[in-house]
């Protein structure tokens, strides 16, 4: 059951993602070109895009608070920590960097890869090798 629920939610993120656009970087980078609103060649879509889904995930994050258990089974993990860390700003600043740079975040690029585009592959690619050299500099600190 859970992984049925999982590939539901997984391809209706997906579809979501397609249907407002974010898995076109262009999209993204005008919205994050925020010299373009003297001009009015700003895309503000991308807000109403996160203030959606905030919309959404709120009440769902507020009634899984109050569980021990998933409601498919399994222990609850929320994030307990809210503490600001050097690591999180440092992680942050990449990660903002590299969103700004090429207009993808890990979500809408994974998406995009059902189309098979050159620059996506490579973005992929490179986005997973940072991921495991991070996790290689965790192990070894």
């Amino acid at each position: 059951m859970r992984i049925l629920v999982s590939l539901i939610c997984g391809t209706l993120f997906g579809a979501g993602l397609y249907i407002s656009g974010m898995i076109n970087p262009q999209k993204v980078l005008g919205f994050l070109d925020i010299w373009a609103i003297a001009d009015g060649g700003w895309d503000p879509s991308l807000a109403f895009v996160m203030g959606g889904g905030l919309i959404v995930a709120m009440p769902i994050f507020w009634f899984a608070k109050s569980r021990s258990e998933a409601i498919c089974g399994g222990e609850m993990n929320l994030p307990t920590n809210r503490a600001i860390s050097k690591k999180l700003m440092i992680g942050g600043v990449l990660f903002g960097t590299g969103w700004g740079l090429v207009g993808y975040c890990p979500g809408p690029a994974i998406s995009a890869l059902a189309f098979g585009q050159f620059d996506t592959i490579i973005f992929v690619i490179a986005m997973l090798a940072g991921m495991a050299a991070a996790k290689m500099m965790r192990l070894n600190a």
